[in-house]
């Protein structure tokens, strides 16, 4: 909890469109545990705009939608096995081995979806 903005402020300038790249996103979502006024007033005062499900109320922000995105991907990534369990020291290595991981999966989605 004590790390999100400092997190916030280390996201590398996001690119995409033609002209200059954004320097931050535009919103953010996360979930109960980073809920609390200081952290919304910082992420409104830099123009983010937060999705933050509130403790001790029903979720309804649509958190799990996207959520559920980034968890089935994580999972994805560990059925293989050097990625499951870290054995390289350098990061680059394994930064390799995780570009790998996510060009299989894409490739197995594109084959599943015109094949």
């Amino acid at each position: 909890m004590t790390q999100l903005i400092g997190l916030v402020l280390a996201i590398p300038l996001i690119g995409g469109k033609p002209g200059r790249p954004l320097r931050r996103p535009k919103s953010l979502y996360a979930d109960r545990a980073y809920h609390s006024e200081m952290h919304s007033i910082l992420l409104w005062n830099r123009g983010i705009e937060s999705h933050i499900a509130k403790r001790g109320e029903p979720h309804g922000s649509g958190l799990g939608r996207y959520r559920w995105v980034v968890e089935r991907t994580i999972s994805w990534l560990h059925q293989n096995r050097r990625l499951r369990v870290r054995y390289d020291k350098r990061a680059d290595i394994h930064e390799a081995f995780m570009t790998l991981g996510c060009a299989m999966i894409c490739s197995k989605a594109l084959h599943s979806r015109f094949c």
